[in-house]
């Protein structure tokens, strides 16, 4: 059976629904510090100390003075029953992403997996957001919060999403455009990317 598009009143309801189950972020920042100050603070509390290196570690980071704090390097849907691996390498071209959308099957549960790493200063209040649009219409809104982080000289940090249900039923199969942002307390961009997903009746429909 052939989709069937919704009307411009039906993704208004859709958009409605979904700016009630929003997730809002309240949180203020603190003041940002470089880790030699962080290493210099309270250096006789031995509680203090153990805290601030499972934060930062123990051995001094030693990375290219260019490259950014931050490098978002991937982003993965992770679906128990995908047939393949749905993943997107972020450290290349991000134009290719809206014209390759990722096929999802109706109803399944996923997860949103962001590969991230942080090369020279602590990292304070990351966030992830998604936009998602149908149409050009906006149907859904999530922001999430990532936390702080200390720079890691190889090890990238993994950041999951709570478990999402894909829309479902005639009016929801369709082609969704998702922007993404990753940002920090001091509204650092760190990357912004646009990807599109299918709702398709079946894997391979």
């Amino acid at each position: 059976m052939a989709e069937q598009d919704p009307t411009p009143e039906q993704l208004a309801e859709i958009a409605a629904a979904n700016d009630e189950s929003e997730t809002q972020v309240n949180y203020k920042a603190p003041a940002q510090k470089s880790i030699q100050e962080i290493q210099e603070l309270d250096k006789d509390d031995e509680s203090l100390r153990k805290y601030k290196e499972a934060l930062l570690g123990s051995a001094q980071v030693v990375t290219d003075p260019s490259a950014p704090n931050v490098q978002v390097t991937r982003m993965t849907l992770l679906c128990e029953s995908a047939p393949k691996p749905l993943e997107l390498d972020l450290t290349g071209d991000l134009d290719n992403f809206k014209k390759q959308p990722f096929v999802l099957k109706e109803g399944v549960d996923y997860k949103i997996k962001i590969t991230f790493k942080v090369n020279k200063e602590i990292v304070s209040g990351l966030k992830y957001n998604q936009t998602t649009f149908r149409k050009g219409v906006k149907v859904d809104r999530s922001d999430y919060m990532v936390g702080s982080y200390g720079p890691r000289a190889e090890e990238a940090y993994e950041f999951l999403t709570t478990m999402e249900e894909a829309p479902k039923g005639m009016l929801a199969r369709g082609t969704y455009n998702i922007k993404s942002k990753f940002t920090d307390d001091d509204k650092h961009d760190h990357l912004s990317w646009e990807w599109s997903l299918t709702i398709k009746k079946d894997w391979k429909d």
